[in-house]
């Protein structure tokens, strides 16, 4: 940390500064980050009210809420108040805290992701023996090592990024403090950094790519055995919803750092980082709730108890005031 002294505070340059932006862009972020909310907090306690939703599936998508919710909220509101104020400087301390807050729980999501896959593999090839492949011990240990998984490769990225001394500008070129626009700001030697970033990224995300798919080559298999359509069909529902996030997280980071580095642009890289942090932490719930039949009808089962609740107290009140 001695290079405390050389910069105690990062200057974020933001997604643009046209003034005829800063309305619609703070309007977007707001609602975006409303909804994040709302539909992962509401997985949450949703899933906390209704018992027939204490299933392992549930409980890793609740955590996938939970991560949803914490990484969202470490950067759009700094995002919203720097639209809304002009004030976009960030101290030292917040800069790393942000950067760790993103690092782990994107980290933590890829993992879940893959421990979300082990549960509908479980679920459709041994559908007899779910109960015992798939325990609360189980379910509870990969929910906890991606945890473990993502702190400890958070805690690596932000101790070696702060470690590096910033003396040639303040400025990022980003809307949040993200490990690349920071390595870009130092002058100390970035080698190790670079090596150290590609390598646990690549692992991390790689690693949990190849279990989804070497799952799911024998869940399809699985499905084309199947000698009922409806149990086909069944089978196609109960993973479509995990299908879709996977897809729309993985294609995301296809697209970003798949491309030929001749087309890569500073604009397009920031507003596939807006995906990331706001747009994807918004559909995971939408997706889970729109395809997820058990979670539609505890929705249903929850607000009709409160509406039959609040009838109920409003017509004692009625009869005791007559």
């Amino acid at each position: 940390m001695e290079n405390l002294s050389e910069v105690t505070e990062f200057l974020l340059v933001g997604l643009t500064d046209a003034l005829e932006m800063q309305v619609p862009l703070f309007t977007t972020f707001t609602l975006t980050y409303l909804t994040t909310l709302a539909g992962s907090l509401g997985m949450i306690v949703l899933t906390l009210l209704d018992s027939r939703l204490h299933t392992r599936m549930c409980f890793v998508l609740s955590n996938l809420s939970l991560v949803d919710c914490v990484y969202a909220s470490s950067l759009t509101p700094t995002g919203m108040a720097g639209i809304l104020t002009g004030d976009k400087i960030l101290s030292y301390h917040a800069c790393a805290t942000q950067m760790f807050f993103f690092a782990a729980f994107i980290t933590v999501e890829n993992f879940l992701l893959a421990s979300m896959a082990f549960d509908r593999h479980a679920a459709v090839c041994k559908p007899l023996h779910y109960t015992t492949s798939m325990t609360r011990v189980v379910c509870a240990s990969l929910v906890t090592s991606s945890y473990v998984c993502g702190i400890l490769q958070s805690s690596i990225h932000v101790a070696l990024t702060f470690h590096l001394s910033f003396c040639r500008s303040n400025v990022v070129n980003h809307f949040f403090c993200d490990i690349p626009p920071l390595l870009a700001l130092s002058c100390s030697d970035i080698y190790t950094n670079e090596m150290v970033l590609f390598t646990l990224a690549a692992f991390s995300t790689f690693s949990a790519l190849l279990v989804i798919l070497g799952l799911y080559l024998f869940i399809f298999i699985a499905i084309l055995r199947m000698h009922s359509t409806e149990g086909q069909k069944k089978a196609f529902s109960t993973c479509a919803p995990h299908l879709t996030t996977v897809s729309i997280f993985y294609g995301t980071g296809t697209f970003m750092y798949l491309q030929p580095s001749s087309s890569h642009a500073l604009g397009t890289d920031k507003m596939v980082s807006v995906f990331y942090t706001m747009v994807i932490p918004m559909l995971n719930p939408l997706v889970y709730s729109l395809r997820n039949k058990e979670v539609k009808s505890a929705f249903k089962r929850v607000v009709g108890k409160a509406v039959f609740t609040r009838l109920s107290l409003l017509v004692r009140n009625r009869m005791q005031t007559m």
